[in-house]
């Protein structure tokens, strides 16, 4: 006989299974599950950004798409990637490269349609690589339905969930995200009869994070994605989505229950998946943003350093870029920076002081046309540093910073940029495959944004083909360089310390955890520069990661060590016992 419980524990385990208890049985708190640091992926992870739109054309139309990221996927797999982060590939007028979302549940026509998007995730997971979406959440394009019904009719459902006022705000041309660019944050629409609010551009109004309606529009985007297999978001604009825009726009107020709702939910669908976080915040503001162990973001961009980096890549001072890594140091345990060179959008500087910004703007954006926003610069990294040493030298040190290290598609050629495009678009050029039409990108007559075919940047003399062919190019350099990264999980895992070495050109930072012991150095002066180690090194062997060389390892007491221009190293430290 069965037990007439029976039916109902199998249903209830179903639910479990797929979700669907969290429906019918919201809990007033959510529990989540600690997990040691050493079993979270995200901290021995290569993260490689892709625009889907400028990376591989398969079908000949010109723009990139998810047919053509699958048929690279081998290539990432080889390079060494563990995750790829997409831009928004959602529909879009692409205003601002698909930032300006107009359906959050579909698939950019360009880009393909859900059939290849499936496709990809299966082929991605197949090779063991993780897809993190860019969640865009803070504004939508001014053409998605919502804005349209909103602006249309002032008793629609739609129309608070937009931000609005009758009258022009007194602040209506403060807190623009695009200085120079942008004109106001306020913008009057005839057919709505009042004014809209957006940070971003005048086609991209926020959305109302107050409305109940609003969050729980967004927990069903989450959901969604998360169903769809990705394995987590890169949260654009954190602090925007946080603050209230009737607060000053100068110093606004936050509402971080919404940050701490959005991880809970994102750890209760998929207790692996994680939250990328966009927020260029003071050291003292960090620990907002990552909440405790179980209430903040996983990771988070660390502009602040990465401000600091370039300054002392600029001019050999380290003193700053030390004391931004300290001050960024205290994180929760399960937490994590991400640390990058450059990325989609400009180098931001406005953490710097003006004289320090203008020593930046000197070194690697001299000209009017190089820089943007009144703070940035719009080159990628290769033409700003402009010669291989200290180009190889800053990508060993992202690799090894303590934190997860996230690059740009093309920058492990050394991509170079087209300043004749506007704003952002220069670091958004198409992928360099070959040295066959389009740089191998598209077989089209024309692509989306022209590929770099002068200079000395051009496709035909910088390309992956040529390059992987190359053992001593910068992309097989590259590759070493990421398998040398996850061969040493201290760094990502460990303790972590600045050493003093005497020298005030070398950053010497070594890494302990799991019984290992790491030492890496980066001489960010062209010129040759004597070190010596100070602590107990005098017991152990140091023993060159970079090199089989035997004249390479440092026995008992040798502690001095003469590092070239834009050299770096990476020692093991052995134990004699």
């Amino acid at each position: 006989m069965i037990n007439p419980s029976f039916p109902l524990l199998i249903l209830l385990l179903l639910c479990l299974n797929t979700g669907l208890y969290q429906a019918y049985a919201q809990p007033v708190q959510r529990t989540v599950y600690f997990v040691q640091p050493e079993y979270l992926w995200y901290k021995g992870s290569i993260i490689y950004n892709v625009d889907i739109d400028a990376f591989k054309d398969s079908d000949g139309d010109g723009v990139g798409d998810f047919q053509g990221i699958i048929k690279k996927l081998d290539y990432l797999e080889w390079l060494g990637i563990d995750a790829i982060w997409l831009a928004p590939f959602q529909p879009s007028p692409m205003q601002d490269n698909g930032y300006d979302v107009s359906d959050y549940y579909g698939i950019n026509p360009l880009f393909g349609d859900g059939g290849d998007f499936s496709e990809f995730m299966y082929e991605a997971e197949k090779r063991g690589i993780r897809v993190i979406t860019d969640l865009v959440i803070n504004h939508t394009s001014k053409e998605h339905p919502w804005f349209q019904q909103a602006r249309r009719d002032k008793s629609s459902e739609y129309r608070d969930w937009y931000v609005w006022s009758e009258e022009r705000p007194a602040d209506w041309n403060k807190g623009m995200v695009f200085p120079g660019v942008q004109e106001e944050t306020w913008t009057y629409d005839e057919k709505a009869g009042a004014y809209y609010f957006h940070r971003f551009y005048k086609f991209q109004p926020d959305l109302n994070m107050r409305n109940p309606e609003v969050r729980a529009e967004i927990s069903r985007i989450i959901g969604y994605w998360l169903r769809m297999g990705v394995d987590g978001f890169r949260l654009d604009a954190v602090p925007f989505i946080l603050e209230d825009p009737f607060s000053d726009l100068e110093d606004p107020e936050h509402d971080f229950g919404l940050l701490t709702d959005i991880r809970s939910l994102v750890q209760w669908r998929k207790g692996d998946a994680i939250i990328l976080g966009e927020a260029n915040v003071l050291p003292e503001e960090n620990q907002k943003y990552f909440g405790d162990e179980a209430n903040g973001m996983h990771l988070m961009f660390n502009f602040f350093a990465n401000q600091h980096l370039f300054y002392a890549l600029a001019t050999t001072e380290l003193q700053p870029l030390k004391s931004s890594l300290e001050e960024t140091r205290d994180i929760p345990k399960v937490a994590q920076w991400a640390h990058f060179l450059r990325n989609h959008d400009e180098l931001d500087l406005g953490r710097l002081t003006e004289e320090q910004r203008n020593k930046v703007y000197e070194a690697f954006g001299p000209n009017e046309n190089m820089q943007l926003y009144n703070r940035g610069i719009r080159r990628r990294l290769a033409p700003m540093l402009g010669n291989r040493k200290q180009l190889e030298m800053a990508y060993s040190l992202l690799f090894s910073l303590p934190g997860t290290p996230v690059i740009r598609y093309g920058d492990e050629i050394g991509m170079g940029d087209d300043l004749s495009l506007e704003q952002r678009e220069a670091v958004r050029t198409p992928m360099q495959w070959s040295d066959e039409k389009n740089a191998g990108f598209s077989r089209a007559d024309s692509t989306i944004r022209p590929v770099i075919d002068s200079g000395p940047y051009a496709y035909q003399q910088v390309n992956v083909a040529a390059q992987k062919r190359d053992p001593n190019s910068l992309l097989n350099w590259t590759a070493r360089i990421i398998r040398l990264r996850k061969e040493n999980p201290e760094i990502g895992l460990g303790d972590w310390e600045i050493l003093d070495v005497g020298s005030p050109d070398v950053l010497a930072i070594q890494y302990q955890g799991e019984g290992r012991s790491l030492i890496v150095l980066h001489n960010f002066s062209p010129a040759p520069k004597q070190i010596q180690l100070k602590g107990n090194f005098d017991t152990d062997e140091m023993i060159n990661l970079l090199t089989d060389d035997e004249a390479n390892k440092f026995k008992k007491g040798k502690r001095q060590i003469t590092i070239n221009g834009f050299g770096y190293q990476w020692y093991r430290i052995q134990n004699d016992e």
